[in-house]
């Protein structure tokens, strides 16, 4: 039997079985699992269990078993199951554990939930960005290495890698819908309202429309109110003729909506937050990109990173770049440092191989192995990688890098550097690895920790 079987069939018992899941999806690192019954879970047993690296209880429970093996293991977990990835199965018996205490014991606030939704709605689309965001960065990489932009196959690449980034709003639109319990195919209509270039045809109160006004924002705002709408009308609309009243109601009002309210709304909150983040950057210089790298990793721990992307997408559209994703890489880069440091001066030849597996990925920028499988259980080295990605994002403003795609970080995310500024980031990567190791090796690890690990 594989080991992605062993590891599916043990997740299942230690949750509670197929009965205590209402729901089996995954992001690049976790499987993420809707439960009846917190009760039904054995938590230690999961933690200790061999190719798990980490549980995060949380809306979902999450299990880190790392990139590449999660994608295995769910698949295993949906042969076994009546689930399939994705569905989530409603247990009308377990709506009385929704209550204002339930919600509290999970640690919940609208912040939190608030970015937990946003994270939920860019999460499928991960895979994609990254993909189109190496092949764009390879294509301007070699056209900044001298090579002509009309040459066919540079051409290819860059069609190949614009596409996802042309019509986000779509992909987003039909995400948004889904997360809020709407119809997939009108959040995509709504994403539509927001990108079609048809828009510069149409003149309000003495004003062409722009098509992408208020970027990613407005389109989620759009794809929510279809949503609200949709569910308002199957309220009153009779079922003979829902099918046909109620997409066509909600596309009419979000489509006005869309022009003469969420348009502008979202064009302000997008501009304001660039303009606020930029200001920030400015006046803070070193000392906002120590914060922002340092508090990073708190935001991975908790799922609530991918909460930011479609900041780094409305920087892109508005300015070209990104300039906080080369700051916020420097919280995977400190946790490398600190798990060399921690390789270095233990003994323990568990913690050993758990760095030496985590290490390559960690390198790439996929930290949560690391994080969840050295650096957080042993508590200081933790600490002292937020100190080390605290020193890299400080250098990273200072040297003004930014990157033209998003979805990925570590060194994966060099050739997608603006302005030529490889060596610049490549230097403050070095700078963060050395520094969280230093933390680490001088006062952020101690033997008997890895004690606490066997």
């Amino acid at each position: 039997m594989k080991k992605e079987q062993v590891l599916a069939r043990e997740i299942l018992t230690l949750v509670g079985g197929e009965e205590n899941i209402t729901s089996l999806n995954h992001c690049m690192t976790r499987v993420r699992l809707g439960i009846k019954d917190d009760a039904n879970v054995d938590i230690q047993a999961l933690k200790g269990t061999t190719g798990v690296m980490g549980v995060v209880e949380d809306t979902t429970l999450q299990i880190v078993v790392g990139p590449g093996t999660v994608n295995r293991v769910v698949d295993e977990m949906r042969k076994l199951t009546s689930l399939r990835v994705g569905e989530e199965e409603t247990d009308f018996s377990n709506l009385a554990k929704d209550t204002k205490a339930g919600i509290k014991k999970k640690n919940s606030t609208p912040l939190k939930n608030g970015l937990r939704r946003v994270g939920n709605i860019f999460i499928p689309l991960i895979p994609a960005l990254i993909a189109s965001g190496i092949i764009n960065g390879v294509a301007n990489f070699a056209v900044n290495a001298g090579v002509d932009r009309e040459e066919t196959w540079i051409s290819i690449l860059l069609f190949f890698g614009s596409g996802i980034f042309s019509f986000l709003g779509i992909l987003v639109g039909w995400t948004t819908a889904k997360e809020f319990g709407g119809t997939p195919a009108l959040g995509a209509i709504a994403g539509i309202f927001i990108i079609n270039p048809a828009l510069e045809n149409i003149t309000l109160f003495g004003e062409d429309l722009t098509a992408g006004r208020g970027g990613l924002i407005a389109v989620m705002l759009a794809a929510w109110l279809m949503v609200i709408v949709e569910r308002s009308c199957r309220k009153f609309v009779p079922v003979a003729i829902d099918i046909i009243m109620t997409p066509l109601i909600s596309v009419l009002v979000v489509g006005m909506a869309t022009l003469f309210v969420i348009q502008p709304v979202g064009a302000f909150l997008s501009n304001g937050i660039v303009s606020f983040i930029n200001a920030v950057l400015d006046i803070g210089g070193p000392v906002a990109g120590a914060v922002l790298g340092g508090f990073f990793l708190p935001l991975v721990i908790v799922g609530l990173h991918h909460g930011l992307t479609p900041i780094h997408a409305q920087f892109i559209e508005s300015t070209g770049v990104t300039p906080i994703l080369t700051i916020l890489a420097m919280g995977g880069a400190g946790q490398v440092g600190a798990a060399i440091a921690i390789y270095m001066k233990t003994k323990s030849e568990r913690l050993r191989l758990t760095i030496k597996g985590g290490l390559p990925v960690g390198f790439l920028g996929i930290g949560e192995p690391l994080l969840y499988g050295v650096t957080l259980p042993l508590g200081r080295p933790f600490i002292t990688a937020c100190m080390g990605a605290a020193v890299g994002g400080a250098f990273q403003a200072i040297f003004n890098t930014a990157a033209h795609g998003i979805g990925v970080s570590g060194l994966s995310l060099t050739p997608l550097i603006a302005d030529g500024k490889y060596l610049l980031y490549l230097l403050a990567i070095a700078i963060a690895y050395a520094s969280g190791f230093l933390f680490t090796y001088l006062f952020g690890f101690k033997e008997e920790m890895a004690k606490n690990l066997e």
